[in-house]
């Protein structure tokens, strides 16, 4: 079978997969299952929800996935760049300072802080790692991305301290990730983003495989690795800020569905960030599942459950390459 029917192949079984775990996310809840009566459940509870994680995964995972081709490093994920520390701070300001102040208003002013405070912080790693030849080196954005992050955490650590116990509840509560209120008004809100991010990852996907072979390489080939760089990463940022805003900070999908992919499908992102995002998707509809029914009344948020997930494969990826150095 020739490399491009292979892939071919592998597409359409991430996409069987993607339908098994809708039908999967749909059908199953603590009731065990939806009689016809209850369509209004299907439609305004179960479905958005499923939508929501399919979107979310679908995004994480091809942020996860472009982030590691642009950057050469496959233990990289979509929060590199500072997106979950802005996010999380931007969150922590609204919950600890303006649910008094807007609670009346039309629109929830916390997701808004969430994608605003991810893009600013996006932004400054950028202009810090620019000063300091980012363009040359991307390495040198990866430390200003710790840096931010770093910084992000400070201030979200010490307006905590200043706060309640029920705002530093609701705060990890929301930094654990969640899709309980899931609605149709999240979906149409996240959707636009992640359409145009993954649309303009997808189209790049030819660049990151000659990135591959290094950026002077690249270069003598007709690649302007700066130019994709900046378009990838930001592309990438945009899609995880949109998504982080309203399911908050759902960890290890970046890094175990491209890893999974990757050791499937091989190691072309022609064939790797496609299949990431059905992947992805998939992953993370199923992931919801027992979140739903391991506390029955009550739920477990999906960041746990992907936690559990993720971990022990994050430690044995890191085990196996430590034993091929």
């Amino acid at each position: 079978m020739t490399t491009g029917r292979r892939g071919w192949v592998w597409l359409l079984g991430a996409a069987m997969v993607l339908a098994a775990a809708v039908v999967i996310g749909v059908m199953i809840g603590p009731a065990g299952g939806v009689s016809s009566a209850n369509w209004n459940i299907i439609w305004n509870v179960r479905m958005p929800r499923v939508a929501l994680a399919a979107i979310v995964g679908a995004m994480l995972s091809l942020a996860g996935a472009s982030y590691q081709g642009v950057f050469r490093n496959p233990l990289v994920d979509p929060y590199l760049l500072g997106a979950a520390g802005g996010a999380g701070l931007g969150a922590t300001f609204v919950i600890a300072y303006g649910r008094t102040v807007t609670s009346d208003w039309l629109v929830d002013p916390l997701p808004l802080a969430a994608f605003a405070g991810a893009l600013v912080a996006v932004s400054i790693t950028y202009m810090v790692g620019a000063a300091f030849g980012a363009v040359r080196s991307s390495t040198t954005l990866v430390l200003a991305g710790v840096a931010v992050a770093s910084l992000t955490t400070a201030v979200q650590a010490f307006v905590l301290q200043r706060s309640s116990d029920g705002v530093v509840r609701a705060v990890y509560n929301w930094l654990l990730g969640s899709l309980v209120n899931a609605s149709w008004s999240d979906v149409r809100l996240v959707l636009p983003y992640v359409i145009v991010s993954s649309a303009v990852l997808l189209a790049h996907r030819r660049h990151l495989d000659v990135l591959r072979v290094g950026d002077d390489e690249a270069a003598t080939l007709g690649i302007n690795v700066s130019r994709v760089r900046i378009i990838v990463v930001v592309a990438a940022t945009v899609g995880t800020a949109a998504v982080v805003s309203v399911s908050g900070l759902i960890t290890f999908v970046g890094i175990v569905v491209p890893h999974v992919v990757r050791m499937l499908a091989g190691g072309s992102y022609r064939r790797v960030l496609p299949i990431s995002l059905a992947v992805g998707a998939a992953f993370l509809i199923l992931a919801d599942v027992p979140g739903r029914m391991l506390q029955n009344p009550a739920e477990t948020p999906i960041g746990v459950v992907t936690a559990f997930c993720g971990a022990p494969f994050f430690i044995v990826l890191l085990r196996s390459r430590r034993s091929t150095v």
